[in-house]
């Protein structure tokens, strides 16, 4: 409260001393320094006028399709490039509204380079300037809107090109920020136009505006070219804005895909992979069986009495048997193996060895289960069990050898209980 006092103080005693200078600022020797200020011809102005008005709409249609707070600010800042440019262009030496439309020029100048700030700004994640920071434009808007009409147009020339230059430089410096942390290219060539652009409007101001007019209007033409090239670096950065948006999105595409494949082809209680993966991948594991005679053998692996634990222990307990059974199995299988849950209480093993072999690792699971501390907690009887076979070498498909390796593992069943063998 006490600032925003001291703010509104300071503003109305600025504003008071230019009322008063006012009347006697018409005659002075400043007229002198003002028949320099028109550095250009009106039409060279008017033409840089014009293609910034040109490079304004550009952006806009831009910010239209891309919605992006930066563009709208690049907009408005070339927008009051290009009045500024318009009023600059008028004669400044003789008249009071030609002064005024100076110094309203180089608002619109500062103005111009303050919006480029705010729009590297924006793009951050995390923008600092907020529309209150605005309230520093009204004591600049007084003095360069006031200023030329008590003391001439040359009381604003130095200030204005001073501050835009600073100011610039400021803009260039975060441009040249988000080229280190986005890699743009757009950004390195934006942020480098404009750091030079400012050094242009310091030898500007520093530089007497009676002697060396010529030097001040290359100075000018020098700018201009500059923001043009600044013009088509915003261009590129909103390319390459759009760009990595897209890649990003693509990215979370991708993994958003690939997370639905993973439910796909995933039993969700189990994590252990199903029926849908089994069809895939059968087809390419039935190739190389058949093309380098790598050994293919199906191993059913059942568990006995399961109705028992959903009965007298609950679903939950049932559940968690199926998890545990899963977890049993994909340890004691190599990774080059597949373990699937082939529905129910069923599990499924894809096995890179011959029928003997899948038949000593059946009876290896079905003992090592019977023998595991959990199985004290679960009904009598329960336990597992199994049948396999082995896939022929010439076989089109797994449906015989699964056909086979089902009626065994039901043989199986019917022999001597996990009981017998848990009492070995």
């Amino acid at each position: 409260m006490q600032a925003g006092r001291t703010f509104l103080a300071s503003v109305s005693l600025l504003l008071l001393w230019l009322l008063v200078a006012i009347p006697f600022g018409a005659a002075t020797d400043a007229d002198a320094v003002d028949a320099a200020i028109d550095i250009t011809a009106p039409q060279a102005t008017r033409l840089a006028s014009g293609a910034a008005a040109i490079i304004t709409g550009l952006l806009l249609l831009l910010f239209l399709y891309r919605r992006r707070p930066y563009i709208l600010l690049w907009t408005g800042g070339w927008g009051s490039l290009a009045l500024s440019l318009a009023l600059g262009g008028r004669d400044a030496a003789t008249t009071k509204s030609g002064a005024l439309a100076f110094g309203a020029a180089q608002f619109l100048g500062l103005i111009s380079a303050m919006l480029f700030v705010a729009a590297a700004d924006a793009y951050q994640p995390k923008p600092r300037l907020r529309l209150r920071h605005s309230a520093l434009l009204v004591p600049l808007a007084i003095w360069f809107l006031l200023s030329p009409l008590a003391l001439g147009a040359a009381a604003v020339r130095t200030p204005g090109y001073l501050l835009s230059g600073i100011t610039l430089a400021a803009a260039g410096a975060f441009h040249l920020v988000i080229l280190r942390q986005a890699r743009f290219l757009g950004a390195g060539v934006v942020g480098t136009m404009l750091l030079i652009t400012s050094l242009t409007d310091v030898w500007m101001a520093l530089t007497p505006g009676g002697s060396a007019a010529q030097g001040l209007s290359e100075a000018f033409l020098a700018g201009l070219a500059l923001y043009l090239v600044t013009a088509l670096g915003m261009q590129l950065m909103t390319f390459e804005d759009m760009t990595f948006e897209l890649r990003r999105a693509n990215t979370r595409l991708e993994t958003a895909q690939s997370e639905l494949r993973q439910m796909v082809v995933t039993d969700a209680l189990t994590g252990c992979r199903n029926r849908r993966f089994f069809d895939e991948i059968i087809a390419h594991e039935l190739n190389l069986h058949r093309r380098y005679g790598t050994p293919l053998s199906l191993l059913f692996v059942d568990i006995d009495h399961f109705k028992a634990i959903n009965d007298t222990l609950g679903h939950a307990a049932g559940d968690r048997t199926l998890r545990d059974v899963a977890a049993f199995l994909v340890k004691k299988t190599r990774d080059a193996d597949y373990v699937f849950r082939w529905g129910g209480d069923e599990f499924l093993l894809l096995l890179s060895c011959r029928e003997d072999e899948a038949q000593r690792r059946g009876s290896e699971l079905q003992l090592e289960f019977a023998r595991s501390p959990g199985i004290a907690a679960l009904p009598h009887g329960v336990g597992l069990s199994f049948g396999c076979a082995e896939v022929s070498p010439l076989a089109e498909t797994a449906l015989d050898a699964l056909k086979l390796a089902d009626e065994r593992m039901y043989s199986n069943k019917r022999a001597p209980r996990m009981s017998e063998i848990r009492a070995v």
